[in-house]
């Protein structure tokens, strides 16, 4: 098991253009704690990505990672083109007020960093601190392409071993640990009526990605930018070039980049180093992203 503590399970009721929907998310630290961290997954992961992550900052802070909506055990949404940032961040918005807090933290991989920059770059954004995880202003047209060769073609699997190996071979994380593979694969899968396993997003959230895979023009957003930024790459991503994350460290926030050898899309935030990185900027960083001593 990786960690010690499960999560306590939430739910709010999300609106999207043709109605309302259960959202859950998954909650660590204590409940009266007004120090609130929010996590926010990738495309087709769940909320569960951040147990390692939120474990160790359940001292300081109440943590909400979130099953986005058609992900993991939020409700599917019955008209596809809905999965879009329109109804994500309307989502967001509600789990910041259902939180209680004014301000919070913002931890964010790929979609979810993403979502965080949209944030952030409001006036008076709730944002005090944002972690953005290997995503940008501009995403790299061969990611996106091999994004699109998998997600939401809906396989299944006989085995939970042969649903792990596929997991395995589309996801460039990095190395990691059987254990952690295991987390990785658990929390993404479940055994169909069938007796089969497959992946618990709904296949629709691939229409309006196919559609529109590319969001535009982030990078106004970026430059509105002005709350204490962390900018975390995997040194192998095919996401976020090299090249993106110079100069989102040069402009906007102009935030710490910190990479990580031998990972591609996305750092998991389960190796020691990475979490030990967004644990130490959410309780210590100074303002304007200075590095840590």
């Amino acid at each position: 098991m990786l960690t010690s503590t499960a999560p306590r399970q939430r739910s709010l009721r999300g609106l999207s253009p043709h109605g309302f929907h259960r959202v859950v998310w998954h909650e660590w630290g204590d409940a009266a704690n007004p120090r609130v961290a929010i996590c926010v997954h990738g495309l087709t992961r769940t909320g569960r990505d951040f147990d390692v992550l939120a474990e160790a900052l359940a001292p300081t802070h109440r943590v909400l990672a979130i099953d986005m909506p058609g992900r993991g055990r939020s409700d599917w949404l019955p008209v596809k083109a809905d999965y879009a940032f329109p109804t994500y961040l309307t989502t967001l918005t509600a789990l910041i007020a259902a939180s209680g807090a004014d301000r919070v933290d913002w931890v964010g991989t790929s979609m979810g960093g993403l979502l965080g920059m949209l944030i952030a770059a409001q006036p008076q954004t709730p944002i005090e601190r944002l972690v953005v995880n290997d995503v940008g202003p501009a995403i790299e047209p061969a990611a996106l392409e091999r994004i699109r060769t998998y997600v939401g073609t809906d396989p299944t699997f006989e085995s939970w071993d042969a649903f792990g190996s596929y997991v395995r071979a589309i996801s460039p994380f990095g190395p990691l640990t059987d254990e952690q593979w295991s987390h990785l694969t658990r929390t993404v899968g479940a055994e169909r009526p069938d007796g089969r396993i497959g992946f618990v997003y709904d296949p629709g959230i691939a229409l309006p990605f196919r559609e529109a895979p590319a969001p535009p023009d982030l990078w106004p957003v970026w430059e509105a930018i002005r709350c204490p930024t962390l900018l975390m790459r995997g040194a192998e991503s095919d996401l976020l070039s090299a090249a993106t994350a110079r100069r989102m460290s040069a402009t906007g926030p102009k935030p710490r980049l910190v990479e990580f050898a031998g990972v591609g899309h996305a750092p998991m935030l389960l190796a020691r180093d990475q979490v030990e990185t967004v644990v130490g900027f959410l309780r210590d960083a100074p303002a304007g992203g200075t590095p840590l001593a």
